[in-house]
């Protein structure tokens, strides 16, 4: 079922010159795609419409993000340890609109009128509290909420006020700025130790943990003391269950392991997490992780706002649950894509897995599925996921995952510099999704030069 026009809207406050909105000259209306969240996802969908209407002329597409600017989120880990400057990986929402054809609105959604069909944003306020933009709608004929996942802390006492999350740039970027003062700190004092626990021992929590040992001992030959402080860097990661990366395959999981053993990572299985102080962990049985860092990478959810969004039909982990079409089960005019919706298909017992694989996929999919809405014809596709496999960074020069052959469908253990290859072209796919394949290779070379220029660690 296709969604019916709305009725005609008034304008709504954009950050886009009225130069480049979309507007067809022979229509008296514009179907209007609104896409809530600029991740890799929506950006990316955003993006593939743009350049699809800009050509046909059939829909406006809008993108709503709290942000100013877009990071992959598989890079998190390389801000968070250094090894990655931000400002030279970063989208800028506003520019890539422009370049792209379509519109940004700054902005955070705070309410959904399904029957008016607008979603409503917050008040937009500076840094200093003061007012930008009053609370206003924003009117939609087909709505995408794409709005990716929180922190899940499971309740446990102490991780809001003493962990780190690792979710976002700016977490990223305030973890970084301890862990250089607390490098600071004990490089002038030569019996001191910097204790990091990380818990939650998925993909995030071992790449960070290869990423910072990598990253300390480049960090090691800026050090002014001329001691070995990368060796006095003590790192702890805490896993739940009864091993290491336990949505991934065992081989994977065992190699991943032995690399953490080698570089001096102390890795804890079958411990959960009591509590969370000032000085460390607490974990059942009294034992204790002295740490002055502690990073949370152990669980997500959605978004809190999922439960309340006009009765269309949740998880209890904040998810949209979607039709396979990426349909709200309650609304056809609503779709839900990446870690917010909660998709299984036909043929699947568990729901597509809140991958980034999964959200690119989605993306290319609905790219396709809403030409076909804002043209009227029916009726939608079923998504199908193509599980590609999976590859874990394992510090600079390292890497291990399994990749699923294109004719074949077997899957294949790859490790080291291929594995690392292979990770450095998932992301430059993505920049090809984004800006062109021509973009993405000058991107690219620009990039090496930048690096071969400068230190490898960010020291500040």
């Amino acid at each position: 079922m296709l969604p019916t026009p709305r009725p005609a809207a008034p304008p709504s406050l954009s950050l886009v010159p009225p130069s480049t909105r979309q507007v067809n000259p022979n229509r008296a209306e514009v179907h209007r795609i609104v896409i809530v969240g600029g991740g890799a996802g929506g950006l990316e969908l955003a993006t593939r419409l743009g350049r699809a209407f800009r050509r046909h002329g059939q829909a406006q597409v809008v993108l709503i993000d709290r942000a100013l600017k877009h990071l992959w989120k598989p890079l998190l880990h390389e801000v968070a340890a250094g090894s990655l400057d931000m400002a030279n990986n970063e989208v800028d929402y506003l520019a890539h609109a422009r370049r792209h054809h379509f519109q940004y609105q700054l902005g955070e959604v705070d309410g959904l009128d399904r029957q008016g069909r607008q979603v409503w944003l917050a008040p937009l306020l500076d840094d200093e509290g003061k007012l930008i933009a009053p609370r206003r709608a924003m009117p939609y004929d087909t709505l995408v909420l794409a709005m990716g996942s929180r922190v899940n802390d499971f309740g446990i006492a102490g991780v809001k006020e003493h962990a780190l999350p690792l979710n976002t740039p700016d977490d990223a970027r305030q973890f970084h700025q301890r862990l250089f003062w607390a490098c600071v700190r004990a490089e002038s004092d030569a019996s001191a130790h910097v204790d990091i626990a990380i818990i939650g021992a998925g993909a995030t929590g071992v790449e960070l943990a290869t990423e910072l040992r990598s990253t300390l001992r480049d960090y090691a030959q800026y050090a002014w003391s001329g001691q070995a402080l990368d060796q006095r860097v003590r790192i702890t990661l805490i896993e739940a269950g009864p091993r290491i990366l336990g949505a991934l395959p065992d081989k994977l999981a065992a190699t991943a392991l032995a690399e953490l053993q080698e570089q001096g990572i102390t890795v804890l299985t079958n411990q959960r997490v009591n509590e969370v102080t000032e000085t460390g962990v607490v974990c059942p049985g009294g034992r204790f992780v002295p740490a002055q860092l502690v990073v949370w990478a152990a669980g997500i959810k959605g978004p809190e706002l999922i439960k309340s969004l006009a009765g269309l039909e949740s998880t209890k982990g904040h998810q949209l649950v979607v039709r396979p079409s990426l349909q709200t089960t309650l609304d056809d005019r609503v779709f839900a894509m990446g870690d917010c919706a909660s998709c299984t298909l036909p043929d699947r017992e568990r729901p597509v897995p809140p991958l980034a694989q999964a959200a690119q996929q989605q993306a290319r999919f609905l790219a396709s599925s809403l030409r076909r809405v804002a043209a009227g014809r029916a009726p939608l596709d079923r998504f199908q996921f193509r599980d590609r496999g999976s590859v874990i960074s394992l510090g600079h020069d390292n890497a291990a995952g399994s990749i699923v052959g294109v004719l074949t469908g077997r899957r294949f253990a790859i490790q080291g510099l291929f594995a690392k290859l292979t990770y450095w072209l998932l992301y430059r796919r993505y920049l090809a999704a984004l800006h062109g394949v021509l973009r993405m290779v000058l991107t690219t070379a620009g990039d090496w030069l930048v690096r071969t220029g400068h230190r490898r660690v960010k020291l500040h």
